[in-house]
């Protein structure tokens, strides 16, 4: 049961004297730094001693032959043996193609290209670089001097082969690099290649400069291929792609073959480089040889089911603010994880490793967090379930001096500074009251593990014991015959007519017993009135297409006081087997009355039913109405909201009955134009983000919802809710206006009613709100607060917004590393501010290794 907020004072009255007294100014609050109660008394954190590099053993005896075989511990990864896919037909390559881009300016515009269209040979001998890039670029699509276009989409195909490549081959962007699953295609470089990477993301340019700015270079898909590096130098440093990105981008299902060396024998290539960006989400990666496998640098990332075979260092991270490595696999290396970049002054924000296995590797984790480290919370580090096999030690200095042994499974591990939050009694003016309080360390050391609800763990097999987690479907083996096309069945897409009925038709003719799968071809469906996806649904779209939820006069969406749901899965108690995955959700103008999504379905059995790479992107885009053209930013006046400029009433509800996996899924609320040619910053308000009242159990992914008006994510009446990585951003424009002044907070949808504000940067988007519920973990959190009205002024006093997280008549509720940006107060306890940022200073964010409310 959630805590209940009647019993912290003896009486009703004193309660709200002793709160009045609570909300004093920020800097006049006391806080507790006392020792942390439930993570064992701090140890006291080591300096690095001086000396010496201490190096590993060499690993040639550990290396076997370089075969393709799915090494050990590699679950997900069986079907990539041998000859890499089973070899039998992949639908992709088959299914008719009749998708268009309605909001474009190019009638005749092509999104699918195949490859050897346009010349290339993929027979291991021909240079194909010069065909692949005619087929990425062809269409006057987004490249050099663009900045972003919604309007030339591209899915570029590569049948099986073996393509040469001597020149990097570029990411336009809105672009779906995608090979054969069942066979698949080898992209290898010459002997004499020499650049960033064979495929490019975001080329750079003289002094620094790229084709696209780091942290709005979305929507970018590369899946199913093998990179390989092996005939070029070692001691030249390629990588196979260079990968600088931000939301709605993802790599999936990819193989990295580089020269297999020893450590510190010069070997400078890498799978993965990883620069800059604000990304993202990659899943199923294997890393064979290379001086590193993956560098990593980004603001925030979610990785699952990656395996690291033979590499001189498995993972260099080079900077970020907050990563999560789920489920990772490090064989036969030198190195599993480097983090030390920075010495004493830590270039890592945070870390989190979980459910995870280093095997016969030198050294698990190189550390540079110390006593002696700054800032204070720079270079954390937490690890969740990561068993250390035949790799000692587990966790250590770079000159060599241990942390923590390995050869152990270290159930929990914290480095970093850690809040334990608990009742109290205190006096208040004569008062004794009740309330939270938080004791608080800067630790690093072993602790406890919190006891996870058996139903989002895997209860059986080698991953048993496992967070459950899921892989996008791809689908693989079922036969193109099984897919069924929106546009064969009648739909328009034209992104005029109305949609519903023909759309509403399509999924419920679709016979999903006998295995068929409903196909969307791109294009923009127009939806007036509420769809009710059938429970046993299986849903792709062709390259996002789009969900034009519209709430002009005689739909169902315009009234925000008398909201109706758009997209329904579900009825409340049912169970299914709903898979959604590459669909985009939008309004058509403003729809302050729509509830974009309800899922109230549960899976037949755990991880049953799901979202991958599924979005809901409001405004900012042809079609939308809601552009730089009417919506543009109003920084110089006080203002309130323009109704020109609503947009929905919440994006995502996860119902009481709700149970899914959601992966790699974004609630972008536009904060700037990406189609018209200005580019401009705009203001779009949308009431809400994600509502999170299933009891569960949910996994969630490689999250962000950003920029709604009362909250980015809400967890209420909820209970065991797993999260992965969430990323928030508060609405720019605010506070002008605030939260309230455009849509009013209503108790019936558990909103935050922001009582406990009395500063104006106090009713702003709450990044994360958690409200009467119970066994809430979220494994890694950046929530930020940019501006106030557009001036980003109050980050260098970090006064951008006043609070960002809540947490409210709730208990068992666990954040590793929670970071946050220009928020004065980072958690707040039924409204008693707990953790200030002041005293948790990092790289660029403030972090908390863990906060714990048991």
């Amino acid at each position: 049961m959630a805590r209940s907020s009647s019993a912290r004072c003896w009486a009703a009255v004193i309660l709200l004297i002793c709160a009045y007294y609570a909300r004093a100014e920020p800097t006049q609050q006391t806080f507790d730094f006392g020792s942390v109660s439930d993570l064992s008394h701090a140890l006291p954190i080591p300096s690095e001693p001086e000396g010496d590099l201490i190096t590993g053993p060499q690993l040639e005896d550990l290396y076997g032959p370089d075969d393709m075989e799915s090494p050990v511990h590699t679950f997900g990864h069986e079907k990539r043996a041998g000859n890499y896919g089973s070899g039998t037909p992949y639908w992709v390559s088959q299914i008719k193609r009749q998708g268009k881009a309605v909001y474009g300016v190019n009638a005749s515009y092509v999104i699918w290209r195949n490859v050897k269209d346009y010349g290339a040979k993929g027979d291991g001998v021909t240079d194909d670089s010069y065909a692949l890039g005619n087929a990425t670029s062809d269409g006057g699509r987004c490249g050099l001097g663009c900045d972003s276009s919604m309007t030339t989409p591209a899915i570029v195909y590569f049948p099986a082969g073996t393509y040469m490549v001597s020149q990097p081959v570029i990411l336009y962007y809105y672009t779906a690099m995608v090979g054969d699953a069942n066979n698949l295609p080898v992209i290898k470089a010459t002997p004499e290649f020499d650049a960033i990477g064979l495929f490019d993301a975001n080329k750079y340019l003289p002094y620094g400069f790229n084709w696209f700015q780091n942290q709005n270079n979305m929507w970018r898909q590369i899946r199913n291929f093998v990179f390989d590096l092996t005939l070029v130098d070692p001691n030249r440093g390629v990588h196979g792609i260079h990968w600088q990105v931000a939301q709605a981008t993802s790599l999936q299902n990819i193989v990295f073959n580089c020269v297999v060396g020893t450590p510190g024998d010069g070997n400078q290539q890498q799978g993965v480089f990883m620069d800059n960006g604000s990304g993202g989400h990659l899943e199923d990666l294997i890393f064979n040889g290379g001086g590193i496998g993956l560098f990593a640098g980004n603001q925030q990332f979610t990785m699952r089911n990656l395996t690291f075979n033979r590499c001189n260092t498995a993972i260099f991270q080079n900077w970020n603010w907050v990563f999560m490595y789920k489920s990772i696999f490090v064989n036969n290396c030198g190195t599993a994880v480097d983090m030390s970049q920075g010495g004493d002054v830590p270039a890592t924000g945070s870390l989190v490793f979980q459910d995870s296995v280093f095997t016969n590797t030198d050294i698990g984790i190189i550390t540079s967090f110390s006593g002696n480290s700054t800032p204070t919370s720079a270079g954390t580090l937490v690890l969740d379930n990561v068993n250390f096999i035949n790799t000692d030690p587990a966790v250590q200095y770079k000159n060599g001096t241990v942390i923590i042994p390995g050869n152990q499974l270290v159930r929990s591990y914290v480095q970093g500074k850690a809040y334990t939050a608990y009742e109290s009694m205190y006096t208040e003016n004569n008062l004794t009251c009740y309330g939270p309080a938080a004791n608080s360390a800067r630790i690093q050391q072993l602790v406890g593990q919190p006891t996870k609800p058996t139903s989002l763990l895997v209860t059986g097999g080698p991953r048993a014991g496992m967070v459950l987690e899921r892989t996008k479907p791809q689908y693989e083996g079922v036969p193109v015959t099984k897919f069924k096309s929106s546009y064969d069945f009648g739909c328009y897409g034209d992104g005029v007519r109305d949609d519903t009925a023909n759309v509403q038709n399509f999924l419920n003719s679709v016979n999903y017993a006998n295995g068929e799968i409903a196909y969307f071809d791109h294009g923009a469906y127009v939806i007036r009135h509420t769809i009710t996806i059938p429970n046993t649904a299986k849903i792709v779209g062709e390259l996002w297409p789009l969900m034009m939820v519209d709430g002009s006069a005689g739909s169902d969406f315009g009234d925000m006081n008398n909201p109706k749901v758009a997209f329904r899965v579900g009825q409340p108690g049912d169970k299914g087997t709903v898979e959604i995955t590459d669909m985009v959700f939008q309004t058509l103008g403003p729809a302050p009355g729509a509830i974009m999504m309800e899922w109230n379905l549960a899976g037949t059995s755990p991880g049953a039913t799901g979202m991958w790479d599924t979005h809901w992107r409001i405004g900012g885009g042809n079609g939308t109405q809601l552009q730089s053209n009417n919506c543009a930013k109003q920084p110089n006046f006080a203002h309130g909201a323009s109704k020109t400029c609503y947009a929905a009433f919440l994006l995502l509800h996860l119902t009481k009955t709700a149970s899914l996996v959601m992966s790699n899924n974004w609630g972008w609320v536009a904060d700037h134009e990406m189609d018209l040619p200005d580019h401009n910053q705009i203001d779009v308000y949308n009431g809400r983000g994600l509502l999170v009242e299933s009891q569960g159990p949910v996994w969630i992914y490689g999250s962000s919802f950003e920029h709604s008006q009362l909250y980015n994510y809400n967890i209420a009446n909820a209970k065991e809710i797993y999260m992965g990585v969430i990323q928030s951003e508060t609405a720019y424009m605010q506070n002008n206006p605030n939260s309230l002044s455009n849509y009013p907070s209503l108790a019936g949808w558990s909103d935050p009613d922001f009582t406990q504000c009395y500063l104006p940067t106090c009713p702003k988007t709450f990044g994360l709100r958690i409200f009467n519920s119970t066994y809430i973990y979220n494994y890694g959190a950046g929530l930020y607060s940019f501006f106030n009205n557009y001036d980003g002024g109050c980050l260098l006093t970090t006064n951008c917004q006043q609070y960002t997280v809540s947490v409210e008549q709730s208990e068992a509720i666990y954040l590793y590393a929670l970071n946050t940006v220009g928020t004065a107060i980072m958690v707040e306890v039924d409204q008693v501010a707990l953790v200030p940022e002041a005293a948790n200073g990092n790289t660029f964010a403030d972090t908390v290794a863990i906060f714990e409310y048991p």
